[in-house]
């Protein structure tokens, strides 16, 4: 069995890479969002044509990265959706909602800080786990059935 893993959410540590490292052993295919800040903030402008307004920049931004996203969700067997303690990711609130809607596999990956605030996203997941190498054993056990140590 392969599994293709969506990695969404927070963009500003390593738990994207934290998480694929620990799966590198397994049949995992991993794909995520731009994570050049830059990149994924510029993208709209940078293709379809400057804007005078900073929130129609924004916006067009939001729009060419959502028809990636909603690719990524749509082909995932998995979505990790990871909620950081830096900054507000209500595009993560958006990614949990649309894999939920859509039956994926969920797994939300946050401290425990956002217990509270989250609990109704958390509610929608299969899983929460607090830290990556929790999810890289989840993944490890649908895919053997092995238990962690």
């Amino acid at each position: 069995m392969t599994l293709n893993v969506y990695l969404s959410g927070e963009i500003h540590t390593d738990w994207r890479d934290q998480i694929i490292e620990g799966a590198k052993d397994l049949d995992v295919t991993f794909n995520s969002a731009v994570t050049d800040h830059a990149a994924s903030d510029d993208c709209g402008v940078a293709i379809l044509g400057a804007e005078p307004d900073k929130i129609w920049h924004d916006r067009k931004g939001a729009m060419v990265n959502a028809i990636r996203t909603r690719k990524g969700i749509t082909d995932a067997d998995v979505v990790v959706v990871r909620f950081g303690d830096q900054y507000k990711q209500w595009n993560a609130a958006f990614d949990a909602g649309y894999a939920a809607a859509l039956g994926k596999s969920l797994i939300i990956l946050h401290g425990d800080a956002h217990d509270h605030p989250l609990k109704e996203v958390d509610a929608a997941a299969l899983a929460v786990a607090s830290e990556p190498k929790q999810v890289v054993e989840i993944l490890r056990y649908v895919l053997t059935g092995a238990l962690p140590g």
